[in-house]
């Protein structure tokens, strides 16, 4: 048998991550993403800095998961189409 002095730093191990109890809501999601797009649609010139542009690149798909897929089809397409017309790379 063997006696670790110091113990686990992490438990005896049994610990899981917490479940998540719902679903993110899609009116929330729809809301920030229109947000978004009708800030695009408005500018003339790139109004998300390049770390902000990077995370939505990110972000948006992921979001969008939570969509109907035609509806997903069709925001996922307007940001790249609006990040086209803005000069930037997505």
């Amino acid at each position: 048998m063997t006696f670790d002095a110091q113990g686990s730093l992490f438990g005896d191990g049994g610990m899981a991550a917490p479940a998540r109890t719902s679903a993110p809501d899609p009116q929330a999601i729809r809301g920030r993403l229109g947000r978004l797009l009708e800030t695009l649609r408005k500018s003339e010139s790139m109004p998300l800095s390049d770390k902000d542009m990077r995370m939505w690149q990110t972000v948006i798909p992921n979001m969008t998961r939570w969509l109907p897929d035609d509806e997903a089809d069709a925001i996922r397409s307007e940001f790249a189409y609006e990040m086209d017309r803005l000069g930037a790379s997505v």
